[in-house]
């Protein structure tokens, strides 16, 4: 696991052996690392060597971790903050400025579903954490360790991924004892990719390569295949909802509250402003299309990104200053209340009614797409789109495997046939595809000696592999074990 039999050297915790439960320590010297990201495991992953329901533990000593750097907040990169904390981690967490107002939803919503819904422990809890978040700016060096042996720097920068996302430059400053007192001994600089995305995502600035990176630590989701350019998605986005809305029926979207959700968003207001007065099927405009968003948390994630707008890429800002409203339009209807989430589900399975709901849940292992699954997938007039990535064991990946089979899903133990149409674009991803990853390494100035591949099932991370050692020759690709 480490880099080599010296400092710095690395330990993976999380995301080496799939794409879930990130988690990686970058050691200094015996007493002093850090943490880049703590993430929760999800699918099969979540049981993994059975240590214990979720995998939720810290499994690993944490005296000597001096501070956990955040590269954005998906579940699966801080889901287990608040295990850390318990373990009894009280240094300052790092993240960009949009991170930093996302971060406490996030963790508040993880702590309500997996430990308690007691609110005065809630409220306690985020207050705690909120005092240990530091917001840094893109792009500017920080130095958050000063150790004997060694100091370290970290800078954020872009990543593309999804809002306030970044990856992490380190710059560790060795030092070693001369007659002449204590002396630099030169610099080494690791990069932490976290979750890259692809160029041309709605809403963020796409992410640049760093300078420099002696080592990089690179995530391999898509390491296998490449997606669709991003006109090429929005035709799908729009062939997909005219054909399944002339069966009449709802079109289901599972995608994630924060990131996912709010692109979907962007990308249904530019259809709907493009051919509003266009039918979308028979009796229905474009400029009649009803689009739910049944999800609390994106909702006010939602609200955050609108606040956060000096953050939002150009194309986004012109839209504002045009007059139009990419996340918030007339067509746009929001679910709030566990009462009015029922109601939508019982009069969508009564009524057919034609229209697009996006629902939290998006490897449909909870959330409110769940109700929405049970009860519209095996009505042959329901469709469901997939936008994102089905981790291995998730009823996502059952539904995107066996639904075109005729196969089932299982919810709560109970077996639900799929008959409704089942549709992946895999151009909405928000990771960056085996090209981007390639690109983001080959065009690094000062290119890496090496890369440790991880955050990708075996296939991926295998092909990605190759075509690094193809694009930057000499280069060692290490798969940890």
């Amino acid at each position: 696991m480490a880099v080599d039999g010296d400092f710095p050297s690395i330990i993976h915790h999380g995301a080496r052996t799939g794409v879930t439960g990130s988690c990686h320590e970058l050691r200094l010297d015996t007493d002093t690392g850090i943490l880049v990201d703590c993430g929760l495991f999800q699918g099969a992953e979540a049981s993994e060597r059975g240590a214990g329901e979720d995998r939720l533990e810290i499994e690993f000593p944490v005296d000597h971790i001096q501070a956990l750097v955040v590269t954005h907040v998906h579940i699966d990169h801080v889901g287990r903050i608040p295990y850390l904390l318990a373990s009894g981690f009280t240094g300052p967490i790092y993240c960009s400025e949009p991170s930093a107002r996302l971060l406490p939803l996030v963790l508040e919503d993880a702590v309500k579903i997996g430990v308690t819904r007691n609110r005065k422990l809630i409220d306690a809890f985020i207050r705690k954490v909120s005092k240990q978040i530091v917001p840094l700016g893109y792009d500017r060096w920080q130095t958050i360790v000063r150790g004997d042996s060694a100091e370290l720097a970290i800078k954020l920068q872009r990543a593309g991924h999804i809002f306030g996302s970044a990856y992490v430059s380190c710059r560790i400053r060795k030092k070693q004892e001369s007659g002449a007192g204590t002396q630099a001994q030169g610099d080494y600089h690791v990069v932490f990719s976290g979750d890259l995305g692809a160029p041309h995502a709605p809403l963020i600035p796409a992410p640049r390569s760093p300078y420099r990176a002696d080592l990089v630590v690179l995530e391999s989701t898509y390491g296998d295949r490449l997606h669709e350019n991003r006109r090429e998605r929005r035709v799908r986005l729009k062939e997909v909802i005219e054909r399944a809305l002339q069966n009449r029926g709802a079109v289901l979207v599972p995608a994630f509250s924060i990131g996912r959700t709010q692109e979907l968003l962007y990308e249904l207001e530019e259809l709907i402003h493009r051919h509003r007065e266009q039918s979308v099927a028979e009796g229905l405009d474009w400029d009649d299309l009803e689009v739910i968003v049944d999800s609390p948390l994106a909702s006010r994630f939602t609200e955050v990104f609108k606040e956060l707008k000096p953050f939002w890429d150009a194309e986004a800002t012109d839209k504002v200053r045009q007059g139009r409203h990419p996340l918030g339009f007339e067509q746009l209807t929001t679910v709030a209340g566990h009462r009015d989430h029922l109601q939508a589900v019982e009069y969508l399975k009564k009524s057919g009614r034609p229209c697009v709901v996006v629902a939290a849940g998006g490897m449909c292992s909870g959330g409110r797409i769940v109700n929405y699954l049970k009860a519209l997938i095996g009505d042959p007039r329901t469709d469901v789109l997939f936008v994102g990535y089905q981790a291995h064991g998730t009823p996502g990946r059952a539904i995107q495997h066996y639904g075109p089979k005729g196969g089932y899903v299982v919810f709560d133990g109970r077996r639900y046939p799929i008959r409704a149409q089942v549709h992946t674009i895999g151009g909405y991803s928000a990771h960056a595809d085996q090209k981007n990853l390639v690109d983001f390494v080959r065009r690094i100035r000062h290119r890496p000696q090496d890369i440790r591949l991880v955050h990708g099932d075996d296939e991926a991370k295998a092909a990605l592999a190759a075509e690094l050692k193809k694009a930057v020759p000499g280069v060692r690709v290490k798969i940890p074990s």
